[in-house]
């Protein structure tokens, strides 16, 4: 599967490449999801971008939240939350995706 952006994508639509993602593909991939990127979304996909560069692994949703809930003040059940509002149909179907990250396989779709 390939989008207009001439990136390779697997089966379900994520990057085979993480290397390729640019911020044009966020906004294709989250187009898909019917996501409009604001400045909220941009903070989380930033992290795990961020995350993927220094670690070479996706990171899992607990960092995220935990970053969300010290970047904001709040608790991580509320980063839960907000991570969830922001991506209804999960930290792996969605967050994962824009971000340019391969689909991660030992995960559930939480």
């Amino acid at each position: 599967m390939s989008t207009e952006l001439n990136v390779e994508r697997d089966a379900e639509g994520y990057l085979v490449n993480p290397e390729d993602w640019n911020p044009d593909i966020a906004h294709a991939f989250s187009a898909e999801e019917n996501i409009e990127l604001t400045d909220d979304y941009w903070v989380v996909l930033q992290y795990v971008r961020d995350y993927w560069e220094e670690h070479k692994i996706t990171p899992d949703i607990r960092h995220v939240t935990d970053f969300m809930a010290k970047q904001q003040g709040i608790d991580k059940k509320a980063a839960k939350q907000q991570l969830f509002h922001l991506f209804p149909y999960g930290y792996v179907k969605q967050t994962c995706k824009i971000a340019g990250m391969q689909r991660p396989r030992a995960w559930s779709t939480g």
